[in-house]
């Protein structure tokens, strides 16, 4: 059966007509012709072409020229006189002596400007917009409309007409019964169910038109959350389930709370502007000073040498969320007994290269449990079950190094496509004089874990820097999740 629309769009199409025209015939919105056109020719009623049309104006400043004249055309008049440049308007001495020398009118000295050969009359540019004033622009040649257009005197566009033509099929009978159920309501093809027919019941004795789930339609591309966002929802939801706690800290930190209160000492690689970005100005050190007077002192018994606060104050962008790990063992773990498990999820700054698998500014996730009953088997059962949960079978367990945890290791899974193990992250638990100057507490498992590298294999990607590219292509082909 046509729809009410198709069976008007027929009844009006005698011959090959413009789908404007069309909408004017039958009273009907533009888009109304051009939508059901497209059905109309897949049914094989109608045949579709398109024409275009360039057209071509004057802008405002086309205008006045045209009225004005030319700035160079100005110029030369000037120069007719032989006036001084200073008494050019700006625009003259700005547009039009520039275009007055290139065509050869002007010559230039001692700030004088004087006549060298006549302009073309009439000049050829005044001509093209006199042309495409009277709506003769076809008449210009190409290269005069490339410089008024590049002159922004006037702007072009291109008009695009849909023109409709019967086919030789036969339709007669099929209008006359969309005519039968236009004059028969009761009958009629119903095309939208509405919250009214449902709640009369009505459309149990409607006729709803056939939709055509072949039919050709726009691909739609919904709002969804950035594939790094999501991660960090469901790492969150990991550890939430697992009993965890979320923590929380600022980007910028005082050296102290990122180097110092980690056991790293002052004069570490690390610290060197190589390797951490610092910010000017200074960081308040902790209000307590019996706090800083242990770092203090453990330093300097470990590691030798005179600590300075002026080093510990110094503010950086953080390297590691470890820092907020060490501001949450001093102001919530300390001068209590009750096991704690924190994580986070935040940004780290690294002055490094950047390369397929290397960010200067990426994410980690950080994580403590506090419970003096803790061992290294925990610690290794809580990063296997974390991993486990988030998609990972193959997981592997290599001792490392790192400056504030003793005994350590580093996390590596199996990278099915590329038959190899990728490092993630770091672990460990952290050495006594890390934990019980802050508070008091041994042993605090901990880790430092990646959330870009997993994220990478999760999604079969090969190169890190991509998740940060504006490729909205890219973005619209991510799996919803």
């Amino acid at each position: 059966m046509l729809h009410q629309i198709e069976a008007k769009i027929l009844s009006a199409l005698s011959s090959k007509m413009s789908a404007q025209q069309l909408a004017s015939a039958c009273n009907l919105p533009l888009d109304s012709i051009l939508s059901f056109s497209q059905s109309l020719r897949e049914r094989g009623y109608v045949s579709l072409s398109q024409e275009e049309r360039q057209d071509c104006r004057l802008t405002a400043e086309g205008q006045r020229f045209l009225s004005e004249k030319f700035p160079e055309e100005r110029v030369y008049a000037a120069a007719l006189k032989s006036a001084p440049i200073s008494s050019l308007t700006n625009e003259e001495r700005a547009v039009g002596v520039a275009w007055a020398t290139k065509n050869g009118w002007v010559n230039i000295a001692k700030g004088e400007i004087s006549p060298a050969s006549a302009p073309e009359e009439p000049y050829r540019l005044a001509s093209a917009l006199q042309k495409i004033s009277s709506g003769n622009s076809s008449d210009v040649p190409q290269e005069s409309l490339q410089v008024l257009s590049k002159r922004k005197l006037v702007s072009q566009s291109t008009a695009k007409t849909i023109y409709l033509e019967p086919t030789a099929k036969d339709y007669s009978a099929e209008l006359s019964e969309a005519a039968v159920s236009l004059a028969s309501p009761s009958s009629s093809a119903v095309n939208i169910l509405t919250r009214e027919m449902l709640l009369s019941g009505s459309w149990q004795n409607s006729s709803f038109r056939k939709y055509g789930v072949l039919a050709p339609a726009e691909l739609p591309f919904p709002a969804k959350r950035h594939m790094v966002s999501r991660l960090r929802r469901r790492i969150s939801r990991i550890f939430t389930d697992m009993g965890f706690e979320e923590m929380s800290g600022p980007q910028v930190q005082s050296s102290f709370w990122n180097f110092d209160a980690l056991f790293q000492p002052q004069d570490h690689p690390a610290r060197d502007l190589a390797d951490t970005f610092y910010l000017k100005g200074t960081s308040p050190l902790p209000d307590d000073a019996g706090l800083v007077s242990k770092i203090k002192k453990v330093h300097e018994k470990c590691w030798g040498g005179q600590w300075k606060e002026e080093n510990a104050s110094k503010p950086v962008l953080r390297t590691h969320t470890t820092a907020v790990s060490a501001y949450y063992l001093y102001n919530f773990c300390k001068g209590n007994t009750i096991p704690k498990k924190y994580f986070s999820i935040g940004k780290v700054f690294r002055n490094e290269a950047t390369d397929y698998k290397h960010l200067a500014e990426f994410f980690q996730v950080e994580g403590i449990v506090v419970w003096e009953g803790a061992t290294f088997r925990n610690l290794l059962g809580c990063l296997k079950e974390f991993y486990r949960k988030l998609g990972f079978e193959k997981i592997r367990f290599q001792p490392s190094y790192f400056p504030y945890t003793e005994p350590s290791l580093e996390i590596s899974v199996y990278f099915e496509k590329k038959k190899q193990w990728l490092e993630l992250g770091g672990a460990g638990i952290f050495r006594p004089e890390v934990s019980i100057p802050l508070c008091d507490r041994y042993p605090v498992l901990a880790w430092g874990l990646s959330l870009e590298r997993p994220l990478m294999l999760l999604n079969e990607m090969e190169d890190i820097r991509d998740f940060y590219k504006s490729n909205v292509g890219w973005l619209r082909k991510q799996k919803v999740q």
